[in-house]
């Protein structure tokens, strides 16, 4: 180990106040030692020092040790370093807010069939194309209100966006510096300490250039997007006069420029998202992580040996003999270490368990059920029982598969999945064939009742059996369902045995006809083994049907009409503002 002595730098410095102490651990140990000689209770003190033997250097070697063991915990405390390693620098995309004017003059038609339907086409496409970070919405008009606030959920703030209109403000007007000033408000109550700002207008004014300003110098950019055209277009007004909109971008380019953003007139295609750069969100840095991305790094840890040492002068007599006996032994005492499946130490078992049964999850939906069954097998809890007896029922061992369900119900008792696979096994064991007769019984009468075809006959390690949870025998070429899910409660066919001798041909027509349905069911549900809409309503009970009806019955009579909830938040917000006097 080199160690750069120039270099020498502490990263807790404050801690060598504990230093202090040194004085005072001293006079308390010179104290407690005269207190403790039993001979000063005996013996006067003018004739104790010409009988005791002069040894005290011992003593005082306790002393130094005592002081010494202080110091160096101390230091070690304070974090000495004399060298830098790299520090992976916290780094967040920087957040947009997106300020839209909502005011009467966006209802122009100069931008086919008109801006308000290009402002939130444009919107539309920024949410989905945007590559990360937080994204807020704001709508403007006489006053400015936050439609969405900041979130990394983009869809979300999407779904307000045709809900956008004049009609939805509480008052028309253009101020655009109070949009800006919302914007602000927004990023710094996120605790963002640099973010952008998108403006989407087609006039500004001064003010507007000012705070665009203000917000500039408090580390935020201010971009514009210009809606309409030179040329411009009648609109109504909310009095209800005919006006012109035309748009202005000498303003707009005043406001980008002032609020260290840039300028771009609406576009077809993304060309205009690009140019203001807000389809790639800036990386934003902590300032005080800004720099080279080193830290010093803390050396404290070789100090703790030599502590260790001198914390052995600590023991009686013999105790230090006792301490290295206790050491040794210790490892006889503690329970047999866990190891991982990389070697890893000190892992615990529930940790093994863990990683043991996605293993075989894994091996499951790859149709390996004996690596699955491996894998399960040993892991003593209700899905470790329940996902072995679903990789046994996929063997065809239905009765080691049946004891496997009814382990995974004694510890919990009523499982849905267990139950439900544990019948649908239970009716595949019933209609296994019987074994084939002895060559002496060839000439006796073949059994009544055919052995079912599709039902799990054959040898082991085929895809044998009901799938758990899924009703008549899968194709090899469908993917098996996950353990654990629940793809559907089993069908009354498979839960319920015949009743006396069932005829051949039937019961081979009735096979064919389940393993059909069982394939259409599998290709409406997908791979990933949910239940479809059907399945689930066909699967409740009366109670849970009644229910249900009732629910959707009461989501009926709401109105699908955010933009009348985003009307009425915003007037109350406005009335708020009102009645605070701003």
């Amino acid at each position: 180990m080199n160690i750069e002595w120039s270099a020498l730098h502490l990263v807790r410095p404050q801690a060598l106040w504990a230093l202090l102490a040194l004085p005072l651990i001293a006079l308390v140990w010179y104290w407690r030692r005269r207190r403790g000689s039993a001979w000063h209770a005996a013996v006067d003190p003018h004739l104790l020092r010409h009988l005791l033997v002069a040894g005290g250097q011992r003593a005082w070697g306790g002393l130094v040790v005592l002081l010494a063991g202080w110091t160096l915990a101390v230091l070690a405390l304070a974090g000495p370093s004399w060298r830098q390693v790299a520090q992976p620098l916290w780094q967040s995309p920087t957040p947009l807010v997106v300020a839209l004017d909502l005011s009467s003059r966006i209802t122009a038609t100069d931008l086919p069939p008109s801006r308000l339907l290009q402002a939130r086409a444009k919107l539309a496409a920024l949410l989905r194309e945007r590559q990360g970070g937080e994204v807020a919405l704001l709508a403007y008009a006489d006053d400015a209100y936050t439609v969405a606030p900041l979130t990394a959920d983009a869809a979300n703030v999407a779904l307000y966006l045709d809900a956008l209109g004049p009609d939805v403000m509480p008052r028309d007007g253009q101020r655009a510096e109070r949009a800006l000033d919302a914007a602000v408000l927004l990023l710094q109550q996120s605790g963002a300490r640099s973010g952008d700002i998108l403006l989407l207008t087609d006039r500004a004014d001064d003010a507007a250039a000012r705070a665009a300003a203000a917000a500039h110098r408090q580390g935020f950019n201010v971009s514009v997007l210009g809606l309409g055209t030179p040329a411009g277009a009648a609109f109504r007004s909310g009095d209800g006069q005919i006006a012109q909109a035309r748009l202005d971008e000498a303003p707009l380019r005043a406001i980008a420029s002032s609020g260290g953003g840039h300028y771009a007139r609406i576009a077809n295609d993304d060309s205009d998202l690009k140019a203001l750069g807000v389809l790639t969100p800036k990386v934003s840095m902590d300032d005080r992580q800004k720099g080279d991305g080193l830290a010093w790094r803390d050396e404290g840890f070789w100090l703790l040996p030599p502590l260790m040492l001198l914390s052995l002068w600590a023991f009686r007599r013999r105790g230090l003999a006792m301490a290295l006996v206790l050491c040794a032994a210790l490892p006889l005492a503690l329970p047999t270490p866990a190891y991982a499946a990389d070697g890893t130490l000190w892992q615990r078992a529930d940790q093994i368990d863990q990683q043991k049964l996605g293993a075989g999850v894994d091996a499951y939906r790859r149709g390996d059920f004996k690596a699955a069954q491996q894998q399960f097998e040993g892991i003593h809890s209700d899905a470790g029982w329940y996902n072995l007896g679903n990789a046994l029922a996929r063997q065809g061992q239905y009765d080691a598969a049946i004891a496997a369900y009814d382990n995974a119900l004694k510890q919990t008792p009523g499982m849905p999945d267990a139950v439900a696979n544990r019948a649908a096994v239970d009716a595949a064991r019933k209609r296994k064939p019987p074994p084939t007769p002895p060559k002496g019984d060839q000439g006796k009468q073949p059994p009544k009742t055919p052995p079912s075809q599709g039902q799990g006959q054959g040898q082991p390690g085929q895809d044998q059996g009901p799938p758990p949870k899924q009703q008549g025998k899968q194709d090899p070429g469908q993917a098996p369902p996950a353990p654990g899910q629940n793809p559907g409660k089993p069908q009354d066919g498979d839960a319920k045995q015949d009743a006396g001798t069932p005829d051949p041909a039937a019961q081979a027509k009735a096979d064919a006809a389940q393993r059909q349905q069982m394939q259409q069911a599998l290709q409406r549900q997908g791979k990933d083994g949910k239940d479809t809409p059907a399945q689930r309503q066909a699967a409740e009970t009366p109670q849970q049907r009644e229910q249900r009806q009732a629910v959707e019955a009461w989501m009926r009579r709401v109105p699908d009409d955010p933009g009348s909830l985003l009307r009425a938040k915003f007037q109350l917000e406005n009335e708020r503002r009102k009645r605070e006097g701003r």
